[in-house]
């Protein structure tokens, strides 16, 4: 979300008339969040995210370049933010193993 702070800022602007500088310290969170998940595919936030979801080879296959890179940027921090957790996942499992296997309690 924070490295998408500007879309949502702009997205607000355009949906809502809302300019967030100004509206942000006076909303509810629960607010936020509802407006938030309302923003529809016609704002930046939403041309964005579809560009990143889009899995179809017919549609990626008229991509321009700039939505090519839009996409390969998300995918490509995804990919790392995943190999992370993953490691993180591997690691306790290791740990645990050699806790079982020195014939301690798993926990």
């Amino acid at each position: 979300m924070i490295d998408d702070f500007g879309l949502i800022i702009s997205s607000f602007q355009t949906q809502y008339g809302l300019r967030l500088s100004r509206e942000l310290p006076k909303m509810k969170w629960d607010e936020f969040k509802d407006m938030l998940s309302g923003l529809g595919p016609d704002t930046p936030l939403g041309r964005i995210v579809s560009i990143r979801a889009e899995d179809d080879p017919e549609i990626l296959e008229y991509f321009n370049s700039e939505q090519k890179r839009i996409r390969t940027e998300w995918r490509t921090r995804r990919a790392k933010a995943m190999s992370q957790e993953n490691m993180e996942g591997f690691l306790e499992s290791m740990k645990q193993a050699l806790i079982y296997a020195a014939g301690g309690e798993q926990g």
